[in-house]
């Protein structure tokens, strides 16, 4: 009887593991398709091509809240924009917030770019961030705005490279791939190996098997101010946890095209304890879970060389099974290579390469413990989540994630 359930079960773990093959192959076949988009679209651009449409000025808006790391260095990239017209409208709630020290620093560095600082105390729900940038919308003059978040570092050409699609009217807005610098723990290397060789990957597939994505990414959204008034301003998802994901799905449901940028941006990560590197992933795992349950119910059958793992201890170690890990583990490293250094083009993906089975490892454990609980902890606060809405709870002590 117990052999019968060990040979079923290695059946069952076998499929699994197969599934997990096949998304890996997915995953290069959408980094391909990516990466062939991508140069087209820059010979186009090297191309003698009739003179392009003006640039419209933008509003860059910069929701603030605490230090980030590297968190000066990235502000000045914004100022140094090869761009005609834009303004930066920098959003705190607490009028003392350590982040606006940056920013002083940089109105003294960069006296005639027009640099705003917005103070929100009034909290329009639970979602500080998105309550911020409702307030600063109003004050913003003008009619395109672009959002990142305050650890964002971009190349010079940034601006122009997302506002371009803009000019296409289909085009409800522009995002963009991202790459995380990490700090010296290995919390924060684990982070930045999963955002290289996992998430985007994941992205990247999305955009391959639905015709596109239909959700913004948080290191950039580009996007005009009468689509964001359509959908009802921020205000309309002032409670909502996954406010990139939820921007960018509304909008997409106004019948407009969300399009990945060529730019790959950067984002510094903090130097997380096992706490606080804890805390943020469950936090990313359940506003995915509740932003696009299906999506991440699904991710089970992308772990292909855990799977094939558990179908070598249950049955034994025969041959076929210690091919199959194999095979999986070297499928694993290449979409890693082919995502994390082929399309973002992180260098630190060759350093952290051997973390991999550990980061995988402990991403199985994320995704199970994240259905255990509707709790998360953003930035010190504690909140439940329920059908992708915070509910604010009592301070939180410990580090910010």
């Amino acid at each position: 009887m117990a052999a019968t359930i060990a040979r079923f079960a290695a059946i069952l773990f076998q499929i699994a593991s197969l599934a997990g093959l096949g998304y890996y192959l997915v995953c290069l076949w959408s980094a391909r398709s990516y990466l062939r988009d991508r140069i087209a679209l820059q010979e186009a651009d090297d191309a003698e091509f009739p003179a392009a449409p003006a640039l419209p000025p933008v509003s860059i808006l910069k929701p603030l809240k605490g230090e980030d790391p590297e968190i000066y260095a990235s502000f000045r990239t914004h100022c140094r924009q090869d761009y005609p017209e834009y303004e930066i409208v920098f959003g705190v709630s607490d009028p003392n917030d350590p982040a606006l020290h940056a920013v002083e620093q940089l109105r003294r560095e960069f006296p005639d770019r027009p640099i705003q600082v917005i103070v929100c105390p009034q909290s329009l729900g639970a979602n500080t961030k998105v309550s911020n940038l409702a307030h600063m919308a109003r004050v913003a003059k003008y009619q395109h705005f672009v959002v990142s978040d305050s650890d964002v570092r971009v190349p010079k050409n940034y601006l122009r490279r997302i506002m371009e699609p803009l000019a296409e009217r289909d085009v409800g807005m522009v995002t963009c791939l991202y790459r995380g610098i990490s700090g010296e723990t290995l919390g924060s290397r684990l982070e930045s190996l999963g955002i290289s060789t996992d998430f985007c990957a994941g992205v990247l597939v999305a955009r391959s098997l639905e015709g596109g994505i239909r959700f913004g990414l948080g290191s950039t959204m580009a996007f005009r101010r009468p689509d964001l008034e359509a959908i009802g301003g921020f205000e309309s998802f002032v409670d909502c946890l996954a406010d990139d994901y939820e921007l960018g799905r509304r909008i997409a449901a106004l019948g407009k095209e969300i399009r990945i940028s060529d730019v790959v941006v950067e984002t510094f990560l903090p130097s997380y304890d096992r706490q606080g590197f804890f805390d943020h992933q469950l936090r990313w795992a359940r506003a995915i879970r509740d932003a696009r349950p299906a999506g991440y119910f699904g991710l089970v059958l992308t772990y292909g060389w855990q799977w094939a793992m558990l179908a070598l201890m249950v049955s034994g170690g025969p041959i076929w099974a210690w091919r199959s890990v194999g095979m999986a583990l070297v499928l694993r490293f290449v979409v890693a290579l082919t995502v994390g250094l082929g399309v973002l083009e992180d260098r630190q993906v060759l350093l952290l390469l051997p973390l991999i089975p550990l980061r995988d490892t402990v991403a199985v454990y994320v995704w199970l413990k994240s259905f255990a609980s509707d709790e998360v902890t953003w930035r010190g606060d504690r909140f439940l989540l329920k059908k992708g809405k915070l509910i604010r709870l009592d301070a939180a002590s410990g580090p910010s994630c």
